[in-house]
């Protein structure tokens, strides 16, 4: 490896309800698990037993206007638009979600036996819309995670702000939000952007104590062009990506448009906003 390159951390998020908003924090501390209270809770869809995710937006991109949090108490609470917040588990949350979702669901924080979601094509999403039927990949939850929780891969996931300024740049609204790709953990650096797929297999080392092994770029799926709350559709943000910045996300993979990258955990430990970040360096031949 070269010499070491710096950031700096500038953002923290944890996603406590799968698929639906989350919450900017400025301490966190972060083990096996990823960020304590991330993807803890998901929401089951009764009649096809699958974990439902915004990846099919046909029919859940709905639970992009709620948002999850977690109280004092670090119990879940997922707030109502126009209502009150209530507790995961709560049986007038599932009603709640049930009449705006057109369909019987449940909250749930213990993935079932062989847990999957479906992850309708992006790009035929793009083409198509969100409400139209287009083909979809099953997906089997956390082959990279420890079990127990909702990932889709991998614990944590990383962006740079060059990543995020270069897709700005590139779209036709001249900016991008960050949360529409939902990262745990932004860095800024001074390298260029999508330097993030150069860093894989390799050590990323945060503040005083934590390591992260940085194991594969992260794949884009329709998730990021969908309303976020009061954040409007934005298709610039998979089109971006797809033209510029298509990859194999892992060895052996066709290229597919990624941003960011997935990370696990080696050395558990604390970190917060402003905490410097030792960055992995690419092998010099």
């Amino acid at each position: 490896m070269s010499a070491a390159g710096t950031g700096t951390v500038t953002g923290l998020s944890r996603y406590p309800v799968k698929s639906m908003l989350g919450e900017s924090l400025t301490r966190v501390t972060v083990d096996a698990r990823g960020l304590d209270g991330d993807r803890r809770w998901a929401v089951l869809d009764a009649e096809s037993g699958k974990v439902a995710s915004a990846k099919q937006p046909r029919l859940w991109r709905g639970l992009l206007a709620y948002r999850a949090s977690l109280d004092e108490a670090g119990e879940v609470r997922v707030r109502i638009p126009k209502l009150s917040d209530l507790a995961a588990g709560d049986p007038a949350l599932d009603a709640e979600l049930s009449e705006a979702l057109g369909r019987k669901v449940a909250l749930t924080d213990t993935p079932p036996v062989g847990a999957i979601l479906d992850r309708a094509r992006p790009e035929q999403v793009l083409r198509a819309g969100v409400t139209a039927e287009v083909e979809a990949d099953v997906v089997a939850f956390g082959s990279a995670a420890p079990p127990g929780c909702f990932f889709d891969f991998a614990p944590v996931h990383l962006v740079t702000v060059a990543t995020l300024d270069r897709i700005a740049a590139l779209s036709a609204r001249a900016r991008v939000e960050v949360a529409r790709y939902r990262p745990n953990i932004v860095l800024d650096t001074s390298e260029a952007a999508f330097a993030e797929h150069g860093w894989i297999g390799g050590e990323l080392r945060i503040g005083p104590e934590l390591v992260l092994r940085v194991i594969a770029s992260t794949p884009r799926c329709a998730v990021p062009t969908l309303a976020h709350g009061p954040l409007p559709r934005d298709l610039d943000a998979l089109r971006v990506p797809a033209a510029h910045h298509r990859v194999p996300a892992l060895p052996g993979r066709a290229a597919e448009p990624c941003v960011g990258v997935y990370a696990q955990v080696v050395r558990p430990g604390r970190i917060g906003v402003g905490d410097e970040a030792v960055l992995p360096q690419p092998d010099i031949k």
